[in-house]
């Protein structure tokens, strides 16, 4: 849903559809200091909880799912439920940081609202039943009807409704961490799609529309720096608002194989592939007639069929979708034969919901199903965008079994309203150029939501000259967990993770090779303490495993460096250390190891 705009390059207005560079953006992140509490000294891998595994899970597909379990970060309780395991809590919570560290930079007030929701809320928002079946509903002992958030806009609008009094009281901004609940029906890949999971939520609240356009702008921002100090490559998308309400949004992607959003791309634009236009490539089309002329096709109701019998291009064939709007009205939207129906599209393009209209309705209206077409149909027709009719004749259905029509001009034969409702496919332009199409996670969004909630939940304050007037609203939501997941992806090789370094759970990865007793032993002791004391935060492996076992748990964990102590390096005073992305090992002597490898960390992506 989405036409998308590039990273930190300058970004059109929600609702200018201007579009820029759609460079990629890669960031070196400096140190994120996690929250206090968390920085105790690391206990060593002996006493530490990294059930890794050698093998994937049998239904993991994304490869996110495989590494996130086999490095001992996740484990499946149920269907779309995971518990993070100490190690990837730690991942997840230095994402957390970075968040929240931006958040406060734009004067966001962090706070924490229930999971747990009146219905009554949400029927007053109008998104009890609007919001489908992913709402998990429930009824406590005294049978009061309850809504398990997926998102928190009805309760902290209702907070604004009793905090917010008069103009001065504005503007604020406040955000939480918080478990979402949702009944996702097709739950995969592990923490990319699942029911339960936490996201960040922020709200802000404005005068006026001005006002909103710059907490907007700084949200905006804050995520540009969100995303490039987690180390990722990503794109902000210009947005449909969904299901949120509202009258702008963007959405941020991140390009890699397993997401679900496919991304169309080309120099200057950059689109999710809901929402994206392009030019089509021409299509030959059969000379104009006169006037629509039958033609015979017996038993023929395919595109493909129809257009290998009169010997033209699919795309010289216009295709019909019946739809039938909330009114009962019936809409034919008419396309070439060699495209499709976006219906995301469909809906913005009729500015109101729709469902396809059934092979009853389709008889009883038009004529039979495999033959249906605009000419004589009296019911409003929506023409996409791409037909042209370029001085040549379109071929559609005649509206009577085993007949259409050759030589059909838009606008002659047939009245008409244009839209923009077809799928953008690969080899089609923008500015000149072709686009190409890749999948890309949504990691976070962000929403101008308007009066659309303060309205329905009575959210008013008094102007200057004592008048009442609705708040104006924004939200802004991120995904922890799809950035952790969109970096394992991103960046994962062969051996396992390699974690951007402001999110990896540890620093340094330490490999003593030595038994109990022994001098690498010995001096891995004392490295250990130098390095939590330079700062590096550290996992020792000090198991009295193999150094091929303990290897390759250091590969699929995929902390930034590796430092390994062993009986021959230290032998020549020195000791290994691998920087984790590109694997690229070099030996660094002992005298100042500590600071040595913090150098070198601090040189690491």
């Amino acid at each position: 849903m989405v036409l998308l705009l590039s990273s930190r390059s300058i970004r059109a207005s929600a609702d200018s559809g201007t579009g820029v560079s759609s460079t990629r953006q890669t960031a070196v992140t400096s140190r994120s200091v996690l929250p206090v509490g968390t920085l105790a000294r690391m206990p060593r891998l002996s006493e530490y909880l990294l059930p890794t595994e050698r093998e994937p899970p049998a239904d993991a597909e994304a490869l996110s799912h495989k590494l996130l379990v086999r490095a001992g970060l996740v484990r499946q309780v149920g269907a779309g439920l995971w518990s993070w395991m100490p190690a990837g809590w730690r991942a997840h919570q230095r994402i957390v940081q970075i968040i929240r560290e931006e958040m406060n930079a734009i004067g966001a007030m962090e706070m924490l609202m229930p999971i747990m929701q009146p219905a009554e809320l949400w029927r007053r928002s109008g998104r009890y039943d609007a919001f489908g079946d992913e709402l998990f509903k429930l009824e406590d002992r005294k049978q009061a009807d309850l809504v398990l958030g997926p998102t928190s806009e009805e309760v902290v609008t209702t907070h604004a409704a009793a905090f917010v009094r008069s103009y001065r009281d504005l503007p604020k901004i406040l955000y939480h961490f918080q478990t979402k609940e949702r009944d996702e029906p097709r739950p995969r890949a592990a923490v990319l799609r699942s029911r339960e999971f936490v996201m960040k939520d922020a709200y802000s609240f404005d005068r006026d529309r001005a006002g909103l356009d710059v907490s907007y702008e700084k949200h905006a921002r804050a995520y540009d720096r969100i995303f490039d100090r987690c180390g990722l490559e990503w794109y902000s998308v210009e947005a449909d608002v969904g299901a949120m309400g509202g009258f702008g949004a963007h959405e941020y992607m991140a390009p890699c194989p397993a997401g679900e959003n496919d991304v169309v791309l080309a120099p200057g634009y950059a689109a999710n592939l809901e929402v994206a236009s392009a030019q089509a490539p021409h299509v030959e089309l059969p000379p104009a007639l006169a006037a629509p002329e039958e033609v015979a096709t017996p038993g023929l109701t395919t595109i493909a069929e129809v257009a290998g019998a009169l010997e033209v291009a699919e795309g010289a064939l216009l295709k019909a979708y019946p739809v039938v709007l909330n009114d009962d009205s019936l809409v034919l939207a008419m396309l070439r034969g060699d495209h499709k129906v976006n219906e995301i599209k469909l809906g913005l393009a009729l500015g109101a919901q729709f469902r396809p209209a059934t092979a009853q309705e389709i008889e009883e209206r038009l004529g039979p199903p495999g033959s249906i077409g605009p000419v004589g149909a009296q019911v409003r027709i929506l023409l996409d965008d791409a037909v042209v009719a370029d001085g040549g004749g379109y071929v559609v259905g005649a509206n009577r079994p085993n007949l259409h029509l050759r030589g059909v001009v838009p606008g002659r034969d047939f009245a008409y309203e244009r839209g923009d409702f077809r799928t953008v496919l690969s080899g089609d332009t923008v500015g000149g150029h072709a686009v190409r199409i890749e999948p890309a996670i949504e990691v976070g969004n962000i929403f101008k939501l308007g009066t659309r909630y303060s309205v329905a939940l009575g959210a008013n304050y008094l102007d200057q000259s004592g008048s009442s007037q609705p708040i104006w609203m924004g939200c802004y939501g991120i995904g922890p967990a799809r950035i952790a997941a969109a970096a394992i992806e991103q960046f994962a090789d062969a051996s396992g993770i390699s974690w951007p370094r402001a999110i990896a759970p540890f620093d340094v990865h330490l490999v003593s090779l030595g038994k109990e007793g022994a001098e690498e032993r010995a001096y891995a002791d004392r490295l250990y303490e130098e390095l939590e004391t330079a700062g590096l935060q550290t996992l020792y492996d000090d198991r009295d495993a193999g150094p091929g076992e303990k290897f390759a748990d250091a590969e699929l964990l995929g902390c930034p460096l590796r430092v390994t102590v062993g009986r021959r390096t230290l032998q020549n005073r020195e000791i290994e250390v691998q920087v984790r992305r590109g694997q690229e090992s070099r030996t660094v002597p002992l005298d100042g190891a500590a600071a040595t490898v913090f150098d070198l960390w601090r040189e690491t992506a």
